[in-house]
């Protein structure tokens, strides 16, 4: 008789079924590789990842990246990620309806696998997509963090913003799909969204849309020169929870309307939309009185909020986070002086900004009357160097911002030739520094403050001056300093002093100041 062998033990890994969780996190992983795989996702990504190593691998030939103001440099890194967000919504939305468009719905319903942790599984997909975005902004703060000339604070919750609507995104698409089985409702809700997001993000008279501005995923308030991080007034932690309680919210919508209406996902629910009323409810007031009576101060009284330096003849002011910068100012101011004879005339070189009118205003700085004071911005690096040694020329030459606004003839080119010379690249300076980009003809210099007028004459004259050896030059302006400093010196006279061809003819503008 024969007897049949035991049947040997079953020792394998457990189902799906019996692992649903392990279930949900293989199907998030396989999702994610295949939204890797979509072109826009692909191409989007691809354009994001490109833009960001161009910009760090660029920064050194600009500048102003070298002296990057921290409280702007993590609200930068919030709107390139947006494409990213766009391609995960799209392409999460088109990977949920991929059952229905393929008539397998039958078929997933007799797995393991229940139809709200598929759609789980979908919506955790953009997990690591948010998270490549959330290392490209740490490195990118990072970077500039690392730069000497780096100044202020970042904020944590501005960094999240952009991983954090990218994970927002992936939601919304798998809600979508979940609610309208139609492969165009994704492209008509982001066509609706952007329509709705810039109609009201127009002010009406009358209305501040400031609470409509940050239902918003993004807002990145620029436009304005840098503000002291005490002053920027943007409620980054609050915005930071409305997201997300809003992706937890809309991540159980779409759970429940994929069958799974159970008490946990209620009380998630509420939870998650508490999370988000709060959140809505700290961001939507607008300015305190006391932030904007701080942003009036710095704008009108910035001597009571900022510590000063003495280097020589020269006092230094500047807002406390900004202190680092004096060091900057005073090697422009020096080089000036040094070019001007080694005048050591007692200047005072003052931090100003217009503040009063909130991030994105940018709005011009008023000529300061007193005696030898100097403006000088917030943002430093590039352009803005050779415009601060414009208002330190002016200065030395006219004695106060405001008369150096009407100088011509003689004064005129005394101040473009000390401002140019004094930069490592005196003809790129002048190009940079015209508002016309151009060396010849008449223009407007940009300055601290009110631009300095230049007619073709005292044009021709400046770039006559910077082709003659500079020591040559800066001995007859030392030699002949009051003459080319009066304003009743005509550019016939100039060009005797400093050796340079007269114009044809004096084209003297009717702005200069007698």
């Amino acid at each position: 008789m024969t007897t049949m062998p035991p049947a040997p033990e079953v020792t394998g890994r457990p189902s799906a079924g019996d692992r649903p969780w392990a279930a949900v996190l293989a199907l998030a992983r396989f999702e994610a590789r295949e939204l890797l795989l979509n072109i826009p996702v692909l191409v989007l990504l691809v354009l994001y990842l490109g833009y960001s190593l161009y910009g760090l691998v660029t920064a050194e030939q600009d500048g102003m990246t070298d002296y990057p103001v921290l409280q702007n440099a993590d609200r930068a890194s919030q709107t390139a990620p947006q494409l990213v967000a766009l391609a995960v919504l799209l392409c999460v939305n088109h990977a949920v309806l991929r059952s229905r468009r393929h008539g397998t719905d039958r078929q997933f319903d007799v797995l393991p696998v229940q139809p709200w942790r598929r759609t789980l599984a979908h919506a955790l997909s953009a997990v690591p997509f948010a998270g490549l975005v959330a290392v490209v902004v740490g490195a990118e703060f990072a970077w500039a963090a690392s730069k000497p000339g780096a100044v202020g604070h970042g904020s944590f919750f501005e960094l999240a913003v952009a991983p954090l609507s990218v994970l927002l995104a992936g939601v919304v698409g798998a809600l979508l799909a979940r609610l309208i089985h139609s492969a165009f409702a994704a492209p008509l809700f982001v066509v609706g969204l952007y329509v709705l997001l810039a109609v009201f993000s127009i002010p009406s008279s009358g209305s501040d849309p400031h609470w409509l501005h940050w239902l918003s995923p993004v807002v990145p308030e620029s436009g304005g020169d840098p503000l002291p991080s005490d002053l920027l007034g943007r409620p980054a932690a609050w915005h930071a929870l409305y997201l997300v309680g809003l992706t937890v919210a809309l991540l159980c919508g779409a759970v429940a309307a994929s069958g799974q209406r159970t008490r946990t996902v209620a009380v998630a629910t509420a939870v998650a939309l508490t999370a988000t009323v709060a959140g809505i409810a700290g961001q939507s007031p607008g300015d305190a009185r006391d932030l904007a009576a701080a942003r009036a101060t710095a704008s009108i009284r910035p001597e009571e909020v900022q510590s000063c330096s003495v280097r020589g003849t020269v006092t230094y002011c500047a807002f406390p986070e900004w202190s680092g910068r004096m060091a900057d100012w005073a090697g422009v101011v020096e080089r000036v002086q040094q070019l001007a004879g080694g005048r050591r005339d007692r200047l005072t070189v003052r931090q100003r900004l217009e503040a009063r009118y909130g991030l994105t205003s940018d709005a011009a700085l008023t000529p300061l009357t007193g005696p030898g004071q100097v403006t000088v911005g917030t943002a430093w690096g590039g352009n803005r160097v050779p415009e601060f040694a414009v208002g330190v020329a002016s200065v030395l030459v006219a004695g106060d911002e405001e008369a150096a606004s009407a100088v011509c003839d003689a004064r005129a080119v005394t101040i473009m030739w000390l401002a140019l010379a004094a930069q490592p690249d005196p003809v790129s300076a002048f190009v940079h520094v015209r508002l016309d980009d151009r060396t010849e003809g008449s223009g407007f210099v940009l300055a601290p403050t009110d631009p300095l007028g230049m007619s073709a004459g005292e044009t021709a004259m400046v770039r006559a001056l910077l082709d003659r050896p500079g020591e040559a030059v800066a001995a007859a302006v030392r030699d002949h300093w009051a003459e080319l400093t009066s304003p009743k010196t005509s550019l016939t006279r100039v060009a005797q002093l400093l050796d340079v061809k007269a114009p044809e003819k004096e084209d003297s503008r009717d702005a200069c100041e007698a």
